[in-house]
């Protein structure tokens, strides 16, 4: 039984009725373009075709109820709660309902109705692998609240809201990413955004591959202070060479300038600046059908995020390196923040199957870990998939 399937049987087990619709919700990958959102830099991430899935219906009780599948557990909130982030009994919310009750507080926020609603929801979406699991549960509800109340939304203002919720509600400092691809996917496309100004397009994936995402096991311990010291380091960078952002330096300024910068400061920035250039790069090789081309940037991509900006460990480089010598693999680094999670790798699509097993047996004989790997596409962005 698929996810669709198993959240619709579940809520008429819990709710004794037919749900109204059913929401499907992606999470992403990023496949370029690391750590340059925070400096005004363009990223290009997918859809993938893992997601989150609620089913729902309008109530005419005064309170949403709210059922966590994959956890077993059970909320109700009203919007009276959703300001103290309680639950009726005047308990905290627990961690993951912070998430639909922050959708439904920067909802109310930005004048959109969030009417009560019973749902049960459920995902194939990894936590904790760099796969934005909170962003996909994000778009998931305001997919929900949007379809029993019927207002109208384009995706970027989806988009902007439900990274409203995780930063001024949940309390993470996210960039507009996650959410973005999220609510904006398009089955068989990136999207390139520009963080700056947050126009964007769609650019074509090779036909003839697909995207392979190789979890470590190893759960991301990117700290706060580790964070924070590289974000320091490229504004340093930027003061130092007298611009805004390092979105404003190109990188033959870079190199000429590179003097004025203390050497770890110019490690950090030599990174970002070459990274938005690869990015740049990477939709014309895209449009132009050169997939070969854009796993050597990709490749490029995590020499850098290993040597230059140093957010690499010992078994993400394995994977990188194992799946890089492998039949098949055009390109191949770690995504996300670092430090653990995932890698990403574009892998032509017939040779897939015997891809993933052969990386899984050398990554587990080189570290003793067993991988996780999942062979995606890019796919649709949040919306609803079924109404009754």
């Amino acid at each position: 039984m698929n996810l669709q399937e198993h959240t619709a049987r579940i809520f008429r087990e819990t709710f004794n009725e037919e749900p109204a619709f059913v929401v499907r919700a992606p999470g992403r990958v990023n496949l370029l373009g690391e750590h340059v959102d925070y400096n005004d830099g363009f990223v290009l991430p997918a859809a993938i075709d893992r997601a989150v899935w609620i089913a729902g219906l309008p109530t005419e009780a005064p309170h949403s109820t709210l059922l966590a599948v994959d956890l077993s557990e059970r909320v109700s909130f009203s919007s009276e709660t959703i300001a103290a982030k309680t639950d009726l009994a005047g308990q905290p919310l627990p961690h993951w309902a912070e998430y639909p009750a922050g959708v439904a507080w920067a909802l109310n926020a930005a004048g959109f109705e969030t009417p009560a609603l019973n749902a049960v929801f459920a995902s194939d979406v990894p936590r904790g692998a760099g796969l934005s699991s909170s962003a996909a549960v994000e778009m998931g509800f305001l997919s929900a609240w949007q379809a029993s109340a019927g207002w109208e939304a384009d995706g970027m203002t989806r988009a902007r809201i439900g990274q409203r919720a995780e930063n001024e509600y949940v309390g993470v400092n996210c960039g507009i990413m996650d959410q973005f691809a999220s609510a904006c996917g398009q089955r068989n496309h990136a999207l390139f955004l520009d963080c700056r100004s947050l126009e964007w397009q769609t650019v074509p994936l090779p036909k003839d591959a697909a995207i392979v995402i190789a979890d470590t096991t190893v759960r991301r311990s990117l700290s706060t202070s580790a964070y924070n010291d590289r974000r320091a380091a490229c504004e340093e960078a930027a003061r130092l060479l007298g611009v805004k952002s390092l979105r404003d330096v190109s990188v033959e300024m870079f190199h000429r300038n590179r003097g004025k910068l203390p050497a770890m400061v110019a490690r950090r920035a030599q990174h970002v600046v070459e990274e938005i250039q690869r990015t740049e790069q990477s939709v014309f090789l895209l449009k132009q059908g050169n997939a070969k081309a854009f796993g050597r940037l990709m490749n490029e991509c995590h020499a850098s995020l290993r040597d230059l900006y140093e957010v690499s460990c010992p078994e993400l480089d394995a994977m990188v390196e194992i799946a890089q010598s492998l039949p098949g693999c055009r390109g191949a680094r770690l995504t996300g923040a670092g430090f653990g999670g995932c890698t990403v790798n574009l892998v032509d699509i017939e040779k897939a199957a015997g891809f993933t097993q052969k990386l899984a047996v050398a990554y587990e004989r080189r570290t003793n870990r067993q991988a996780k790997i999942y062979i995606c596409q890019a796919e649709e962005g949040a919306g609803v998939v079924e109404r009754r």
